[in-house]
């Protein structure tokens, strides 16, 4: 199940080697103070790079607007012949020279540059790294050139390195144009089993979101639960699963599913859980169905049950031939049941009824699609002696909802403490989405 729900592979859309552009030209090496004042060459590396800068010159400022692959293949070409034929031996014979910032950042520059022209990318990130690590670029570029470093990485499988330069890029602001840097993060952690930065990146951006009083991201939700569920945390999953269904209402099978699967709830609780799946529309599979059955017991609900029969029939979940049985015998007790009703609701409004008669009264009419009735009879029975606290509130909680009372809803999730607390979390994100839809 764990891996249904994750972000799955997504084909991680975007040109993950393009990068940034070709630059024109790299930083001018040349001796005159006045064509580049704030540059602080090395003499040696200045003999050593001197060539390079001019074959890498020379190429790259005949390439066309919109060049593409045969050109830059062309401009390789014309470097390697400029520099006696191996371009990339005169590029790695001149890194030792490289020793101030300056020396370093061009040097960079023109790596980077070459190994785009050559479609090598381990030496294009050899560019990258020596780029960054002289510290030169300028502060509205630091962001872009470490996510194409990381992108970079990633392609190369160094996932660690990735993970690195995709965080110093998330941490300066910058974001990509497809949107996918925390994607690419994210599985870059995963990939190198850095499992607790998977999922303190995404606490990160669920708590930046809360903050701004905005959804936090589906992805940010999902890698988070993805952990804790991992982890059989029921108390983090449960909270990040509610948040999940309550900002992505599409998601709300996956949130329910997790949460089932981790807290393996007594049937009578289970079956509240069940019921908020089957009223957001997220009951998708034909093991859906026989749970909710089983929770429901045909025998104690037979409308619930038949509702939930009719339900998977008409939804090609279940077939006619298969629960044949069972909805012959549910359909048969639901008459007497349903002519039952009137007597059940007179017996637990009398005032001398007992608080498991009103409970049970309530139980009923909420099986019934009654909630009006339902809630009248919770709410009559909460303060009662001998009343089951949490069931009741949890209850009349979700008869409100049903109504559309969700603050009133909310109120009564508050209330319940102890076990059933897992399944109120549920409703009460539920009653959240419909009172106030977040923008997404």
């Amino acid at each position: 199940m764990a891996r249904k729900f994750l972000v799955s592979r997504f084909a991680l859309a975007l040109a993950l080697s393009s990068g940034l552009a070709v630059a024109v030209a790299p930083p001018a090496m040349a001796k005159k103070k006045e064509a580049a004042p704030a540059a602080n060459f090395s003499e040696e590396f200045r003999k050593a790079a001197g060539p390079i800068e001019k074959a890498m010159t020379d190429a790259t400022g005949k390439l066309p607007a919109g060049a593409g692959p045969a050109d830059y293949e062309a401009a390789k070409a014309q470097i390697d012949a400029a520099l006696g034929g191996d371009g990339k031996a005169a590029f790695e014979a001149a890194v030792p020279t490289a020793t101030t910032v300056d020396d370093k950042n061009a040097l960079g520059s023109m790596m980077r540059n070459y190994g785009i022209l050559a479609k090598d990318l381990a030496f294009k990130q050899k560019g990258n790294a020596l780029m960054i690590e002289s510290g030169k670029i300028p502060a509205d570029k630091v962001g872009a050139m470490n996510f194409d470093a990381g992108v970079t990485a990633y392609q190369l499988k160094d996932w660690a390195s990735a993970g690195s330069y995709l965080k110093a890029a998330k941490d300066a602001g910058y974001q990509d144009p497809n949107n996918q840097l925390d994607l690419i993060l994210a599985d870059a952690y995963k990939r190198s089993g850095n499992t607790g930065a998977v999922l303190q990146l995404a606490q990160d951006d669920i708590a930046a979101a809360k903050a701004n009083g905005t959804a936090p991201a589906e992805t940010s939700l999902r890698n988070a639960l993805q952990q804790t569920y991992s982890a059989k945390q029921l108390g983090p999953s449960t909270e990040y699963a509610a948040m999940l269904g309550q900002y992505y209402p599409e998601a709300w099978n996956i949130a329910i599913s997790v949460v089932a699967q981790i807290a393996a709830l007594p049937r009578e609780q289970d079956l509240d859980l069940m019921r908020l799946k089957f009223l957001t529309n997220s009951m998708t599979e034909k093991r859906d169905y026989f749970t909710y059955l089983e929770d429901v017991d045909p025998r104690a609900y037979p409308g619930e049950a038949l509702k939930v029969i009719n339900d998977g029939i008409a939804k090609g979940k279940l077939t006619a031939t298969e629960i044949a049985a069972d909805k012959s015998n549910t359909s048969s007790r639901v008459g007497a049941d349903k002519a039952s009703l009137p007597s059940v609701e007179a017996d637990a409004m009398k005032a001398g009824a007992k608080v498991g008669a009103v409970v049970g009264a309530a139980d009923v009419f909420l099986s019934y699609d009654q909630p009006a009735k339902a809630e009248m009879l919770y709410a009559k029975a909460i303060g009662m002696p001998g009343v089951d606290a949490d069931k009741v509130a949890l209850r009349l909680g979700m008869t409100q909802a049903l109504q559309g009372k969700y603050a009133d809803a909310e109120t009564n999730f508050a209330k319940v403490t102890g076990p059933r607390v897992t399944v109120a979390k549920m409703w009460s994100a539920y009653a959240k989405s419909k009172a106030a839809p977040a923008a997404n």
